[in-house]
């Protein structure tokens, strides 16, 4: 994927997908430590344990409609080869949370993309899905939650 924001709309949609009602997209840009995280936690029907390893296989999916997986694989590549980390917790029943980081000045870190339009999509689209958009440039911080608009 050529944007970090299209990364994040997979991965969202994974977790509506697994019937989550809340999820939480958290960014951090910290240029002082010259890193970049990114989170994305969902409350809904969680990976088991035996499965969890094997969603970053790209041959690996649960979908029945084809029989590769990439985004995950995908998201965690593009962190590794910009020096950062991949993590993926999950607890069946309670949910997921995804995290990357990046190294913000490293060549090959892939631009963030439209976010505004990304999250903007996923609101209107999913109407039973609340979002909670927390965003942190060098300690400056943007918060929205959906559930104080509706």
């Amino acid at each position: 994927m050529l944007e970090l924001s299209l990364h994040i709309l997979d991965i969202i949609e994974n977790g509506i997908n697994a019937g989550a009602d809340l999820i939480t997209l958290k960014i951090i840009e910290d240029q002082k430590n010259n890193k970049l995280s990114i989170s994305i936690a969902d409350n809904g029907h969680g990976i088991p344990s035996d499965m969890l390893e094997k969603v970053t296989d790209p041959f690996f999916t649960t979908k029945t409609v084809r029989r590769v997986g990439l985004g995950l694989s995908l998201f965690r590549e593009a962190s590794r080869r910009c020096e950062g980390e991949f993590k993926i917790t999950s607890r069946v029943g309670e949910g997921t949370e995804t995290s990357a980081t990046f190294r913000l000045d490293h060549i090959d870190l892939a631009p963030m993309g439209n976010l505004e339009s990304t999250l903007s999509s996923l609101i209107v689209g999913n109407p039973g899905v609340d979002f909670i958009y927390d965003h942190e440039i060098d300690g400056e911080r943007v918060r929205l939650d959906t559930r104080d608009i509706k």
